[in-house]
């Protein structure tokens, strides 16, 4: 059987997205009012949970949410004015001035979600494959139902369905760490430290891993004293063996795609506790203990040959996945979905054009940001850093510069030896739009 959801008025290309999270629904929203006919499919059948990770907001995205009619402001974030590195201790020992807000993923995806068509979003779609059909493309799902379209964007993130029927040997490679993250009530912090917690974007550096903290707004966007939550991410060194028994529940399946927290053994949870009580300042060991649905993050490096192939287009992590030090997951999926869309528009009735146009401009992008992800991670002490990453890193540890380094896009950055990497900055729309 075939599905159609032609929209009242479309007159750009019929689109299906495969992947209704944060990156699929962007480029739902930026096409459809575009004027393309575009629906927008999700595996899960119900409603994406809300994500207890915090996202540093750029002003690449602020400007494409604006076009949307949205906005990232005061309102729907927190705004913080200063970044600072911790001692063991607890004291500080950098600061950088530097205005950014810090929103939540809950907050943002929620934005998206009531902006684009109920309609038009299909929960419970789990795809299984496409085809060549005529000029366009054919959509299966796994309830045997399929669409036709003249284009398909794959947006299903790193452990994509669909990459793997246009490059199966691009493969997420493990980078050696993962990031513990928890989120906590501001008002479960103690008194002695809230204050500074709350006000600042944090960094502290064990031997050899990182530890970044912020806080965020609370549930339905809450910004009120008292109603934040604060949010902390640990990179922590993790060989290949124990990542899997990580990976694994308690029936022994494991889950190499990613674990969902309530099936993360117990004993790895009381480990980080543990070890965050040993090792991180009671500041911040604080808040890991008192995380509630504690989970972790395996920290990939993706690339993809091209974005396109045919009448297939890959967007966001689906393609290029970059460490999250960058802090620019949210800002690539945007810029994707932007440049999409203004190819397709600057080319009417010309898909191929437009694809074309997108293919060399976000390949070349998505290339060079995982490339200054690697470069940022060489602060993360993993055995298989050559002399060159040794010595970056180290210059990424010491106090001020890291809180320079991490989460500012290349052309931003204060440190010579990102801002004027050719091979990061490697396009002017780039730098412009930031």
């Amino acid at each position: 059987m075939t599905k159609g959801f032609a929209g009242q008025g479309a007159q750009g290309p019929r689109v299906v997205v495969v992947g209704g999270s944060m990156g699929g629904l962007l480029a739902g929203n930026m096409l459809y009012r575009a004027g393309c006919d575009v629906t927008v499919h999700e595996r899960i059948g119900t409603e994406l949970a809300e994500r207890g990770v915090g996202i540093a907001t750029h002003p690449e995205l602020h400007a494409a949410l604006e076009s949307l009619g949205l906005s990232i402001d005061e309102a729907y974030g927190v705004r913080l004015e200063e970044r600072i590195t911790l001692g063991a201790d607890g004291s500080i020992l950098a600061r950088y001035h530097l205005p950014q807000i810090q929103a939540s993923w809950g907050h943002l995806f929620g934005l998206l979600r009531d902006n684009f068509p109920d309609e038009r979003y299909i929960s419970g779609a789990n795809f299984t494959r496409f085809e060549p059909h005529g000029e366009g493309v054919r959509a299966h799902f796994a309830d045997g139902t399929s669409i036709e379209a003249d284009l398909l964007i794959g947006a299903d993130g790193v452990r994509s369905t669909v990459r793997p029927q246009l490059w199966p040997d691009a493969a997420p490679q493990y980078a050696g760490y993962v990031a513990w993250r928890g989120i906590v009530d501001e008002n479960r912090l103690s008194a002695e430290w809230r204050d500074m917690l709350m006000s600042h974007f944090i960094v502290y550096l064990p031997p050899g891993e990182h530890v970044v903290a912020y806080p965020v707004a609370g549930p339905e966007g809450d910004l009120s004293p008292g109603k934040r939550r604060f949010n902390i991410v640990w990179y922590t060194l993790t060989p290949a063996e124990k990542l899997r028994r990580m990976q694994t529940d308690a029936t022994g399946q494991c889950h190499e795609a990613g674990i969902a927290p309530h099936l993360i053994l117990p004993s790895f949870i009381d480990e980080v506790h543990r070890t965050a009580a040993e090792r991180l300042p009671p500041s911040l060991a604080e808040p890991m203990s008192l995380a509630e649905g504690l989970f972790f993050q395996t920290i990939v490096d993706l690339e993809v040959p091209r974005m396109v192939q045919g009448r297939v287009a890959m967007l966001g992590d689906s393609a290029f996945s970059a460490r999250p030090h960058t802090g620019m997951g949210v800002v690539k999926a945007t810029g994707d979905a932007n440049c999409l869309t203004r190819a397709i528009e600057a080319h009417p009735g010309d898909l191929g054009s437009a694809l074309s146009a997108y293919d060399e401009e976000r390949t070349r992008y998505g290339r060079a940001l995982v490339r200054f992800g690697r470069r940022l991670g060489t602060h993360i002490e993993t055995p298989e850093r050559s002399a060159e990453d040794c010595a970056l890193g180290d210059y990424l540890r010491e106090p001020l510069t890291v809180i320079q380094a991490i989460s500012v896009p290349p052309p931003c950055s204060p440190l010579k030896v990102f801002r004027e990497d050719p091979e990061i900055v490697c396009e002017r729309r780039w730098s412009a739009a930031v």
